[in-house]
This record gives C-alpha cells, structure tokens and sequence, in this order.
C-alpha cells in the first residue's frame, strides 16, 4: 500500500471514529496531495508524497512561532496537534548526533572552510540525511556552528 492509500484508509477510519482534529488534519493533507498531483499531471511517488508531508510539516512549525509570538497559545497548540498527525506518515526524524555526524562528514568530503560554502555543505548534509527525516532549519545551524 503506497503512502497516500494509507493517508486516504487513515481518513476513513477517522471519520468513523469520528476524530474530528485527525480527519481535519487528514482532508487538508489529502487536499495538498490532490492540488500537486494535479500540478504534476500524473501519480505521486512515496517520495514525492513524503516531501509534500514534510513541506507542511515546515509549514506548521512556522505558524507555531508566528502564533507564540503573537500571544496566542491555543492557535500554536493546534498546529502542533496537526504536526503530531502529519509526522506519523514521516520516516523517523534525524537525532541531533545523527545531524551533526553529517554534519561532519559533508565538511570533511567538501573540504568547506568557511561560512562561503555554507550552501555546499547543506547539499550535501542533506544527501548523507536522506531516508530520514530532518528538520532544515536545525541543519542549517549546525552547519553554521561548525563553520564558523
């Protein structure tokens, strides 16, 4: 079963179980996954279907700041709730260690000196990450940290 037929049996059971926080999260991530098929003009890949995940997965993270910054809580506490949902169709996430190893061997194989190459090393910090899940903004400051 492809990853988008187990998001699309997710709804259903939702909806039978009457989860309303769950099969919210589910229509609008079944929505997105419909609008880049389209935009696409065939089949979503696993991988492909994976990405689109993650991309709202960023996208949630950031309305969280924006609602803790603007005072409210309740709203920041939902976009998690739609995180903690999304995330179960997500490979597991990179650990801290396992970001700063590749961290650490995307400098060693490029030989980066300084903060000039930052975007080399990302490039490649990425492809020794991929399968697992990696949140960009916390590899883009271990890069930094071990560049500068």
């Amino acid at each position: 079963m492809s990853l988008k037929e187990t998001i699309i049996s997710d709804l259903t059971a939702a909806m039978k179980a009457k989860d309303a926080d769950k099969l919210s999260t589910l229509r609008m991530v079944k929505a997105n996954l419909t609008n880049r098929q389209i935009e696409k003009g065939s089949e979503l890949t696993d991988d492909e279907v994976a990405r689109a995940l993650q991309s709202l997965v960023k996208q949630r993270r950031d309305s969280i700041d924006s609602y803790e910054k603007a005072g409210r809580p309740e709203l920041a506490a939902k976009e998690a709730a739609e995180i903690s949902y999304i995330e179960v169709y997500l490979p597991q996430a990179a650990t801290a260690e396992e970001i700063a190893a590749a961290v650490d061997a995307a400098i060693a194989e490029t030989g980066a000196a300084s903060m000039k190459e930052m975007g080399l090393v990302m490039k490649a910090t990425q492809a020794k990450l991929a399968g697992k899940s990696a949140d960009g903004r916390l590899v883009s400051e271990a890069v930094k940290a071990r560049l500068a």
